[in-house]
This record gives structure tokens, sequence and C-alpha cells, in this order.
């Protein structure tokens, strides 16, 4: 077992250029992911991320730079990722034909369990995503949150010591959100599992996430420990407020919401706007409010 200071991934100078396209959806790529880190990709659609994590789960093949995995680059090992790699793609259709069981059970097979542990995983994995009241259904016929729960059970099938997860927790209801961030900080924590997920929720991830890439327009235009990257945004605050969907607040000149839901605004301010902003808001028409630090969120979209 490597220690937690070693590199799992190294990822060089990562170029894609699909045929018949003049830009590029990498371009010129650089970071490494350490043993037993949680490493989140944010980015608008069509930033790259998906092509990015297809590059390191060895679906497609680099125009130009190379993806190392434990100092290996993959072309020279086709076996490589599979021997080490849990992978979550968005869609999967490849198991449309088995019951939820067999796909778990055949799963683990696959990567190296014998009958006996095949079988033990299969219902370790039924109890810990949920699944056993579903577990002879057809693949095919789950709804779009089943499928997910399924394809992260599937993903984590075998216990391999890395996951990549592509918006792992994408058509799911709030409880089945929160569920998906706790058992992935439980796998890291305890098993020292390595974790890279593409997301777009970034208040729920930041729960988890102890590096995170930002990517943008195929580049990769942020990198570091939130914390570290959000001193950049020190002065920043969001407050929020919640009224009755048919009687918003008039904010103080200068300020722009930005409209959350019908019922829920989010205004950025600076630390001086702080002491004007509240005093000239209407609190008789404000149901609530609160007043943060600068977010992941506020990261994300000061980069993109």
């Amino acid at each position: 077992m490597k220690n937690r200071s070693d590199s799992v991934y190294s990822v060089s100078r990562l170029t894609k250029i699909y045929p018949g396209k003049n830009t590029p959806a990498n371009d010129e790529i650089s970071f490494e992911v350490k043993q037993g880190e949680i490493f989140g990709l944010l980015g608008d659609n069509g930033a790259g991320k998906s092509t990015l994590v297809k590059q390191m789960a060895n679906l497609l093949r680099p125009t130009g730079g190379n993806v190392s995995l434990y100092g290996q680059p993959l072309q020279e090992d086709p076996l490589l990722v599979p021997r080490y790699v849990g992978y979550m793609p968005q869609t999967a259709r490849t198991l449309n034909s088995l019951t939820v069981s067999e796909a778990l059970y055949f799963t683990s097979h696959l990567r190296g369990c014998s009958r006996q542990e095949s079988k033990r995983e299969q219902e370790r994995l039924l109890q810990l995503w949920d699944l056993k009241d579903i577990r002879t259904e057809l693949c095919s016929r789950l709804s779009g949150g089943q499928q997910r729960m399924l394809q992260l059970a599937t993903a984590m099938a075998g216990r391999p010591p890395i996951l990549i997860l592509d918006e792992p927790t994408n058509e799911l209801s709030p409880q089945r959100r929160r569920h998906v961030w706790e058992t992935l900080r439980a796998e890291n924590s305890e098993r020292g599992t390595t974790i890279i997920f593409i997301t777009h929720d970034a208040i729920e991830a930041e729960k988890i996430i102890q590096q995170v890439g930002i990517m943008h327009k195929a580049r990769l235009v942020a990198l570091g420990k939130p914390s570290n990257l959000k001193k950049q945004l020190d002065q920043q605050l969001r407050l929020e407020l919640r009224f009755q969907p048919d009687s918003p607040p008039d904010l103080p000149p200068g300020l722009q919401p930005q409209e959350l839901a019908e019922d829920h605004w989010m205004v950025r301010l600076e630390r001086h706007q702080v002491e004007a902003a509240l005093s000239g808001l209407d609190l008789s028409r404000i149901d609530d409010f609160q007043l943060n630090s600068a977010t992941l969120e506020d990261l994300y979209l000061h980069y993109t």
C-alpha cells in the first residue's frame, strides 16, 4: 500500500482535439492527484471535464501530453485502469440486460473477487446504497435516480483503491445527495480511497473536497485547496435573502441580486458594504437572511 503522500495520477500537458474540431476539448492540462485525496473538478458545461476524466480512465486517447497512474503511462498497460480504478460515467447502458444484483455480482467477479467474495460484495453494496428493494429489477427499468445509485455501487464493487465519478449526484433527491457525500467521505476516511469526481453542485461538494480543479474553456484555471484559493475572495461575503414570492424586498442602490429561486436571492457584498446593505433593507419584507463568507461556489463563479 502506498502512503498518502504518493501521487496516484499525474496528468502532464494533456490535450484532446476531437476529429473535425478546431478548438481543443482539453488544452495542456497538468496536475497531480495524491494517494487518499478527494479531488473535485468544477466547471461550466463544455469546459472539458468529462473529456478529461475519460482520458484518465483510458477511454480516450490524448492528442498530446500524457496521463500516468502510479507512475506508469496508461497506454503501456490496458489493464492498469481496470486493476485500480472504479469509473462511473454520466450514462451507462452496458448493464441494461442484467438485474441489479447480477450487475453488482458480475462487476465484483470481473474485478478479481472469488464467487463467495462477489456474493458478499453484492450484499454489502445493496445495503450501502439502499438497493435491496429493487435487487431483482432489470437495470433498464430503473428510474434515473436508481440508475445513479446503481452506477455508484458498481463503481465501488470489488473495493478499487481509486474512484472516478462523473456527476455522481446528478438526478438525485436532496436526501440521496446527502447520502452520497456522506458515503464517499466515509469510504475515503475509513479505507483511504482516492476519489476524483466531477460536479456542478459546488455548495454540497465543498463538504468533502480536499483539492479542487476549476476548468473553463478547456483549460485548468485554478488548482489547490479550497481554503487557499478562497483567500483571493477574502473581502467578499454572500448575503442570502428569503421572502414571500409576491413581495420581494427593495435593495439599496448598487446591489444586484442573483435569483436562486422565486423566493430566494443571493447578493455578493464587499465587507465595507455590509453595514449599509443591512441598514437599508426593510426587514418586515424578509422572512430570513444569512450572511456568510465566500463559498466554493463563489470561487467557481469568480474563475468562470
